[in-house]
């Protein structure tokens, strides 16, 4: 196992910054890679189209120029997030833009799309596809994924079933390329844990909600601190796709997170609020079950450097 060679010396902590719907913009992506770990934002958070050009360019030029003022510290390159379901009538117009800014990693979500991987290719990017099961995991690679995510029980958003271990044992059976892990982790012994089971980066969501630069409701923000892994609840009625959403937000939209109705899967529709009038990630808002460990609201930097300290210790512990 070996990381691409995009990331090279350039993280540091062996994390991602997964791209959260609606929060992530160029303040927190930016901010991630300064730290040292990878920054992502879903193409869909810039809207309209036209903002998606500038978002590319800001991000670029300020990394561009924050690595050549820095030239000592690890500035991590940024992901976009691309969702290829077939009911993301944008995914052309962002998927040229991808190009015409050279993303240098696509994460793509919710359908594996040859096309869109050879366009990714065509200029030397790297696409990292997110899975919930190894039959997804095994159409990604034919498809022409380059890495997987691994996006196991407790993950925030559409979140998977299966156990870290169990997910990361059966892609590694018969996988050795480039495998991130999501499913709460939220410290620096939980990234190294990831390693442990077989991953080679930790996917982290959830805890970077509870930052300064996170384009959140500041009452998401206090809520993501204020709750734990109980206070999550796992459905498909929100959007189509089951996920994991902070129970509080819900019993805020007048819902009893205890007896939620399913929703017809074939009507998947984000944003929509499924059969409610709530909309998910407006108002049901997405955690998942690591955010025990969020105890304040910070910058990301502070969340990272916090994160490297204690990364380096469990290291130290076990003797790593």
């Amino acid at each position: 196992m070996a990381l691409p060679k995009v990331l090279e010396g350039r993280l540091r902590i062996p994390a991602v910054g997964a791209p959260l719907f609606i929060i992530s913009h160029p303040p927190l992506v930016i901010a991630q890679c300064k730290a040292g770990v990878v920054g992502s934002f879903p193409t869909l958070n810039a809207r309209p189209i036209e903002q998606l050009d500038d978002w590319f360019a800001e991000i670029t030029e300020t990394l561009d120029a924050f690595a050549a003022a820095n030239p000592d510290k690890p500035v991590a390159p940024y992901a976009a997030n691309l969702i290829v379901h077939r009911s993301n009538d944008r995914l052309d117009e962002d998927l040229a833009l991808c190009v015409k800014h050279k993303a240098p990693i696509v994460i793509t979500s919710l359908g594996a799309r040859e096309e869109v991987n050879q366009a990714i290719h065509s200029y030397g990017g790297i696409v990292f596809h997110d899975i919930i099961n190894d039959k997804f995991a095994h159409k990604a690679i034919e498809k022409g994924a380059d890495g997987l995510i691994a996006v196991a029980a407790g993950a925030g958003g559409h979140a998977g079933t299966l156990s870290p271990f169990a997910i990361v044992q059966e892609i590694r059976e018969w996988f050795d390329g480039p495998l991130l892990l999501s499913g709460s982790i939220g410290t620096g012994d939980a990234v190294l844990a990831a390693l442990a089971a077989g991953a080679d980066l930790a996917y982290i969501g959830s805890a970077f909600i509870a930052t300064e630069e996170a384009r959140a409701d500041e009452r998401y923000k206090q809520m993501i601190v204020d709750s734990n892994g109980e206070d999550i609840v796992y459905t498909n009625l929100f959007t189509g796709v089951h996920g994991n959403y902070l129970a509080p937000s819900v019993v805020a939209a007048g819902l009893d997170p205890q007896n939620l109705p399913e929703s017809d899967p074939s009507k998947m529709n984000f944003g929509s609020g499924g059969n409610t009038k709530a909309k998910a990630w407006k108002d049901i808002w997405g955690s998942g079950q690591g955010i025990g460990a969020v105890q304040e609201v910070a910058s990301a930097g502070a969340y990272v450097e916090k994160l490297a300290q204690e990364y380096e210790v469990a290291r130290r512990r076990i003797g790593c």
